[in-house]
Order: structure tokens, then C-alpha cells, then sequence
């Protein structure tokens, strides 16, 4: 089983780490001896950051979900909102599955406009305050994301269509700030929408 470090377990967006879990023997020494030959070991210091986060994250992960499901039903009831992707709903395809297998239903929230275009999402992805425009998720802090101009860029519209990747579509990776203070902050970004354009905006590339 392979795991990313960086993400969830460290938890504060500031090591680059990765782990292989392995039942098998022959296979875990092999894992030690190209580990060995090639050098690919932490550091001291992001072997400490690595620990420290994973004290906490029984803590971080009760706060996110929380948090996660909160944001989740609050943007399945707003006018611009078309879709809204997150497992803790009871509307998501998947929720009885879900609801069997985790304690907790995650920090990451995805949702569409109505007005599916990609100008209203970079729109949204720039007005943000709390929530950060990065590619990354799992860290304490909210960030943000437009998978279309951003992590998904390189894939071919007709084949992210298919998978349902839309043009609006904007990821959320929830921390575990106040609640209301993130609704907040995506209520004001939302609003942006019917107010008339005014400066160019960029994304983050």
C-alpha cells in the first residue's frame, strides 16, 4: 500500500514524504535494499514533522469531516450551486456505501455552477480569502482548486467530460478553521457572481 505523507498524516502542508506498506516479506527487503543503494530516506526534521502530525490526526480528520459536511449541505442549498459531490450527503450516489464503511465521510468537497462556465469558476477560485488556490489537500488550512485549469488541465475536454469533470467544477480541501467563517467566506465569493466583472483574474497554472 503506498501513502502520501504530505497530505492527511503530516497534516500542515509543509513536508514532501511518502510511504510503502507491505505484508511480504521478499518484497519488503527488496523495498530495503533499493531504499539503501538509492538513498531515499527523510530527513531527520520531516521524519519529526511526519510524527508531530500524526499525533493529531485523529483530531484534524473529527474537525475536517465536520467541517466538510457542513460546507457540503450548506452549498447543496444555494441558487448558483448545480452539483455538489461529497459522500456525507445522503443525495450522493455512494452515501449508503459510505455510511457503512467510514467513520467519517472526508475533507474534500467538490462542487458545479448552473452557469457551467470556466470564467465563473476561476472567478470564484480568485474572490476566496480563507480558502487557498493550491493544488494540494489534507492540511489544516482550506485551499481551494479548479481541476479543469489546474490538475486536470492536460486531459482531453471530451474524455474529463466523460468522467464528469465539468467546467465550474471547484474542489474544495476543508481545515479546520471555523465553519462559519468558510461559509462565509465562499458566500462572498459566490455573490461575486452577480456583481459586474471588474479587473482581469488569473488562475493558478
Amino acid at each position: 500500500m503506498v501513502h502520501s505523507a504530505s497530505k492527511y498524516l503530516s497534516g500542515h502542508t509543509d513536508v514532501i514524504a511518502g510511504l510503502v506498506v507491505v505484508n511480504n516479506k521478499v518484497l519488503a527487503d527488496q523495498l530495503k535494499f533499493n531504499q539503501n543503494i538509492s538513498g531515499s530516506i527523510l530527513s531527520p526534521f520531516e521524519a519529526w514533522l511526519t510524527i508531530r502530525g500524526i499525533e493529531t490526526l485523529s483530531l484534524r480528520l473529527e474537525k475536517q469531516c465536520a467541517n466538510s459536511l457542513a460546507i457540503a449541505s450548506w452549498l447543496n442549498e444555494h441558487p448558483a450551486v448545480d452539483k455538489v459531490f461529497y459522500p456525507g450527503l445522503a443525495t450522493h450516489k455512494n452515501h449508503h456505501i459510505a455510511r457503512k464503511q467510514q467513520k467519517g465521510y472526508g475533507g474534500i468537497v467538490t462542487f458545479s455552477l448552473k452557469d457551467d462556465h470556466i470564467k465563473n469558476a476561476i472567478r470564484i477560485v480568485n474572490s476566496t480569502k480563507l480558502f487557498k488556490l493550491a493544488e494540494s489537500f489534507g492540511g489544516v488550512k482550506s485551499m481551494l482548486a479548479h481541476p479543469v485549469t489546474m490538475t486536470h488541465r492536460i486531459i482531453p475536454e471530451d474524455f474529463r467530460r466523460k468522467a464528469g469533470v465539468q467546467d465550474s467544477a471547484i474542489r474544495l480541501s476543508v481545515g479546520i478553521e471555523d465553519v462559519e467563517d468558510l461559509i462565509n467566506d465562499l458566500k462572498q465569493a459566490l455573490d461575486k457572481l452577480n456583481q459586474p466583472l471588474g479587473k482581469q483574474i488569473t488562475v493558478l497554472q
